[in-house]
């Protein structure tokens, strides 16, 4: 088979590079063409690139597929689906949707890949029917089969079969990147994701399946959904014949609270709260939790109160013409009488604007 049209001058040789900057120009886009049609260069994963391509070829072999065919049984029409099939016409129609307008990434790897396309399309779909294995993996080499990683597609931890147990992902999968090591699912931990995680229990066990469910909130290791079944405590209990007792921290040398703060203890830690304002230092909430009184309380008993500086002072506090004091918690204010504002820093008589 020939080639379908001529390939762009730059490239050189047979392909279909002609065809698709063609079908580009139908579309009402030109696609910039760059010297180097590395993906790399662009920034997306070449591998996730490739599957995306290959995909969209997919679907437009699925939209294309029944294309021109009446839905009839005559032999004309089955012959005449039949050439359209495997026909240059489908190849083409299908290749104008692989990519978007202004998808350039898949533009630039669908050049690159034509040669391998359209040896697929005419010599090698029937014995090699997925596409994405041909292409991205097998041609490309920009991805690897599920279950294997790298450049050289080695099998991730735990085997291709059932990486990582089944119970977390491979790092890399079926890509030519990562490490291959495990990153286990919630609950599962160990190099292969074999074995429960801290704070789970193996609810069961077969020899391809293992099931972790959730511990008891304080153990850290446990045999069970109990709270009798704790092997080991999270921080913030201690074990004691099986349970884990929460240590109350503020008791102990284990809170750091700052010094106008208390401690609130909670289940397997503890809180620091700001003391009242009445406060320097606290015990607790309130005012009646003071270790001393903050400057502008007196202490009643065992409580700061607010002391009243408009009332208790010898002499007016506010010596202003016109001003008034007001109590505040903890202070006062001087503000302007009744029927006055202040102006530049005086109270005068409130009078709207133009009157005497």
């Amino acid at each position: 088979m020939g080639p379908l049209l001529p390939r762009s001058p730059r490239r050189g040789g047979p392909g279909l590079g002609g065809a698709l900057l063609g079908a580009a120009l139908l579309g009402g886009v030109l696609l910039a063409v760059r010297a180097d049609p590395d993906p790399h260069r662009d920034g997306a994963e070449p591998c996730r690139a490739c599957r995306g391509l290959a995909d969209s070829f997919i679907r437009g072999l699925e939209r294309t597929e029944h294309e021109g065919f009446g839905g009839g049984n005559t032999a004309w029409e089955e012959e005449k689906l039949s050439k359209y099939q495997h026909s240059e016409t489908r190849l083409l129609e299908v290749l104008e949707g692989v990519c978007a307008p202004s998808d350039f990434a898949c533009h630039q790897l669908l050049e690159r890949s034509e040669e391998h396309v359209e040896q697929w399309w005419f010599h090698e779909q029937q014995q090699h029917p997925d596409f994405f294995q041909w292409l991205c993996v097998d041609k490309l080499m920009l991805c690897c089969p599920p279950g294997t990683y790298g450049p050289d597609c080695r099998s991730c931890a735990g085997g291709p079969r059932q990486p990582c147990s089944g119970n977390g992902r491979c790092d890399g999968d079926g890509t030519r990147r990562g490490t291959g090591l495990c990153v286990c699912s919630p609950g599962y931990g160990g190099p292969f994701c074999a074995e429960c995680g801290d704070g789970y229990y193996e609810a069961s066990r077969n020899k391809s399946h293992l099931v972790c469910a959730e511990c008891y909130q304080a153990c850290g290791r446990c045999t069970g959904p109990e709270d009798s079944s704790c092997l080991r405590c999270k921080r913030g209990w201690v074990l004691h014949e099986h349970r884990c007792i929460d240590i109350d921290e503020c008791g102990t040398e284990m809170a750091h609270c700052r010094a106008n703060q208390y401690c609130v203890n909670t289940e397997g830690s503890y809180e620091c709260r700001d003391c009242s304002t009445a406060c320097i230092g606290c015990m607790g909430a309130g005012p009646a939790r003071c270790k001393k009184c903050n400057k502008g309380y007196w202490r009643d008993g065992a409580k700061c109160l607010d002391v009243d500086e408009c009332a208790s002072a010898e002499e007016p506090v506010c010596t202003g013409v016109q001003e008034v004091c007001e109590n505040t918690e903890g202070s006062y204010r001087c503000v302007c009488a009744q029927g006055h504002v202040r102006r530049d820093g005086q109270c005068v008589e409130d009078k709207p604007p133009g009157m005497a």
